[in-house]
């Protein structure tokens, strides 16, 4: 566990695998944290230095008052690369968090080896249902809307089999500091990368959940159509959060692209 102090706020990180291995940055959803991605690293970590990270207004970093822009999320990488000191790394991020990663590929090309998005968009929702979710949480708080959030999030499979944690993951969505939430959700309300992407020159692996209601699989395809050097895969039984539900499968095209594009 490390604390960084990161454009005037404390960010938190952490780092698994060799210092001399080939690194890996992974990038957080809305409403979770760093956790999401422990499977992942644990599959990962023998052979990769993976580092993860809680967004600003998440988990153990701080949430200043909202809003947020994307800018304000990539800059947050930028400072945590070169708080590393990562010239070159492999950035994988789901959600919100692939966003930033495409804003971070935009800004930061000749930093990237490898891109993964994961359950993402160029555009993700529309200024109405941002603004709607906003104000209901205003109103009456993250567990006013939780039920509505968990079911787009995991597949019918996970909720039917896996009570106990599906339990515990909306505790951590239900616990999200309410400024670090609604401050993401307006930097997803103004975040428009759709005219931009089509720069983002490295092969990109695109993956999306079949049963994904934030982010379905048509949204995810249209993004991988924008991007001119795609791999895009369909993960079968899987929600928002592929690294909850089919870690093992989600390293595995990890593992696979990693070789594709030479970073092994």
């Amino acid at each position: 566990m490390i604390f960084a102090r990161i454009n005037g706020i404390n960010m938190h990180l952490r780092v698994s695998g060799a210092a001399d291995s080939r690194a890996v940055v992974l990038s957080n959803s809305l409403g979770t944290d760093a956790r999401i991605w422990d499977a992942v690293i644990e599959r990962l970590s023998d052979r990769y230095r993976v580092i993860s990270y809680d967004q600003r207004g998440h988990g153990l970093s701080d949430a200043p008052s909202a809003p947020y822009r994307l800018d304000d999320h990539v800059a947050d990488l930028e400072g945590l690369a070169d708080f590393l000191g990562l010239a070159e790394f492999a950035l994988a991020g789901v959600s919100v968090g692939g966003l930033i990663a495409q804003g971070f590929a935009l800004r930061n090309a000749h930093r990237l080896k490898a891109l993964i998005l994961c359950d993402t968009a160029a555009r993700i929702g529309d200024d109405a249902t941002w603004n709607s979710r906003i104000a209901a949480i205003r109103a009456n708080g993250i567990g006013s809307i939780s039920d509505a959030i968990m079911a787009r999030w995991f597949g019918p499979q996970f909720r039917a089999e896996h009570a106990a944690d599906y339990a515990g993951w909306r505790n951590m969505l239900e616990r999200s500091p309410v400024e670090g939430y609604i401050g993401t959700c307006a930097a997803l309300r103004d975040a428009d990368l759709r005219g931009q992407v089509g720069s983002i020159g490295l092969r990109t692996l695109v993956v999306v959940g079949e049963h994904d209601q934030s982010t379905p699989p048509e949204v995810v395809r249209a993004t991988a159509e924008l991007l001119p050097n795609t791999r895009f895969e369909i993960m079968a039984g899987v929600g928002h959060i592929p690294s909850i539900e089919q870690p093992e499968r989600l390293v595995e095209l990890m593992l696979n692209y990693f070789r594709e594009v030479g970073y092994v």
